[in-house]
């Protein structure tokens, strides 16, 4: 996080006492605990809040100018000029239908995944299971019962004591050719044996253990039928087969070939079918993953923010003191019709140097402590305004913010030195580290790692510092990592 470079109303004495505790804590972390060099912690990837840590000033109640962040018509307004509201409040909005529905309809998916599958759902993925299990014994039965009328039926035609010796009973001068089909025939027959003795054990339940083998099967009945059709392509007629034999031949062939390959696609289809249905059986039994409900959660907080940009919301209880939006006109965020006054809410005024006013918006909540009561007592606090130039301070850019009170306080007066941590955002499944475990040397930055007994250097690739006295590490750690919080030299 970043300190703005200069904040006139914090006095140079104020610098020196920072400075001095400062030096008071790392004499504690150092020597007070026994100096104890070697303090570590474990590496764990987790969510760390974006912060900016700024100094202020409080100053007294004044108007606050709100408008839309996004270009619509407005749907209508909710407050008047002089009424009191609170913070939270939503003080006028344009048409917005179709992201509260899309809100509505993100929070119910994270809402049923949060709930787990039903069992009612987990039932009909265990009925689709079975209707599949059924289809695909229905669909081995069918390949044998094809298969068997392929070959016994239609190819044994071809051939002389097809089961025994099998003999092609046409010519064909490819003489390479005749003895393959010869040969394929010969060792179908033992598969057709093995495969009608499983029917009788084949069951819904175990119909998937038996398909690569049914399959194996259908793919030697597929050879046998390919290079049978080959042979009866170069087939020559002859007085012991004329012309129109072998015509007929290729009909009832054809025939064959065709409902072997729709055994074939049926069996694949039913497999796959039984694939998918366990598939989501095991995905309803297992309900959802953290990544599930992560990438749900994320999807409400999306469309939370852009519904928000439709609407003007009060950020602290106040004073309505203009109101020039009116239902139907076209807006858009370079226009502010709507004013605020803090109602016995006092304001911040800081000043945020360049590199980190981007990440700064309307809306942030923040958390303020004041001087005068010490660091134990926190005042909370929302960002209401930032200026859109810069105001150069001591000859470096800044921005200045103005923070509103959430609440009335009789201890808050104007003048008092606000200090103020603002968050921006969330890290997800991020290392961060304190930046004080990080060194440098010519290799660049690194940390101190136990190994073993060892103490080692380990080079590291560090991100920007979420907030105060902490960095992202991007590469170079990983969790259960054990690092010194103070490095070796």
């Amino acid at each position: 996080m970043q300190l703005p470079f200069a904040i006139p109303a914090f006095p140079r004495w104020r610098y020196a006492l920072a400075a001095l505790a400062a030096l008071l804590l790392a004499g504690y972390f150092f020597f007070g605990r026994g100096t104890n060099l070697e303090a570590s912690l474990t590496v764990s990837p987790g969510d760390f809040k974006e912060q900016v840590s700024v100094s202020g000033t409080v100053t007294a109640s004044k108007d606050v100018d709100l408008g839309f962040a996004a270009n619509g018509r407005i749907a209508g307004t909710y407050a008047r000029v002089g009424q009191r509201v609170e913070a939270g409040t939503i003080l006028a909005e344009i048409e917005n239908g179709d992201l509260v529905a899309a809100f509505s309809q993100k929070k119910a998916v994270l809402a049923s995944l949060q709930a787990g599958t039903r069992p009612e759902q987990i039932a009909i993925a265990l009925a689709a299971v079975t209707s599949a299990q059924a289809k695909l014994l229905d669909a081995l039965t069918n390949a044998y019962t094809v298969a068997d009328d392929a070959v016994h039926n239609k190819t044994d035609v071809f051939f002389t004591n097809p089961r025994t010796e099998p003999k092609l009973s046409f010519t064909v001068a490819n003489a390479v050719l005749k003895n393959t089909v010869e040969n394929d025939r010969i060792a179908i027959e033992p598969a057709f044996v093995s495969w009608t003795s499983k029917l009788g054990s084949l069951t819904a339940a175990n119909a998937a253990d038996n398909e690569k083998e049914v399959a194996a099967y259908l793919a030697q009945v597929t050879a046998l039928l390919a290079d049978a059709n080959r042979a009866l392509n170069q087939a020559v007629s002859d007085q012991a087969t004329s012309a129109a034999a072998l015509a007929s031949y290729a009909t009832t062939f054809a025939t064959a070939r065709a409902n072997v390959n729709a055994a074939a696609t049926a069996l694949t289809n039913a497999l796959s079918a039984l694939t998918e249905a366990q598939k989501t059986l095991v995905l309803d039994q297992a309900g959802p993953t953290a990544a599930d409900l992560a990438a749900a959660q994320a999807d409400v907080e999306n469309a939370r923010a852009t519904l928000a940009k439709t609407r003007v919301v009060a950020s602290f209880r106040g004073v309505v003191t203009r109101m020039d939006a009116k239902a139907g006109e076209i807006v858009s965020p370079t226009v502010s019709g709507i004013s605020m006054q803090s109602d016995g809410v006092f304001e911040i005024e800081t000043y945020v140097p360049e590199v980190s006013i981007t990440r700064i918006a309307v809306g942030n909540a923040a958390t303020t402590t004041l001087d005068a009561y010490g660091s134990s007592v926190e005042f909370p606090a929302a960002v209401v305004a930032v200026d859109l130039a810069e105001t150069v301070r001591d000859g470096v850019p800044t921005y200045k913010t103005t923070l509103a009170f959430l609440s009335a306080d009789p201890r808050i007066r104007s003048g008092m030195t606000a200090n103020i941590i603002i968050t921006t955002g969330t890290l997800r499944d991020t290392i961060v580290i304190p930046t004080g475990a990080i060194g440098a040397d010519a290799n660049g930055p690194y940390v101190s790692v136990r190994a073993d007994r060892a103490i080692v250097k380990r080079t590291v690739q560090t991100g920007f510092s979420p907030s105060l006295g902490q960095t992202v590490v991007l590469s170079g750690l990983s969790k259960g990592d054990v690092v010194l919080l103070s490095p070796t030299p």
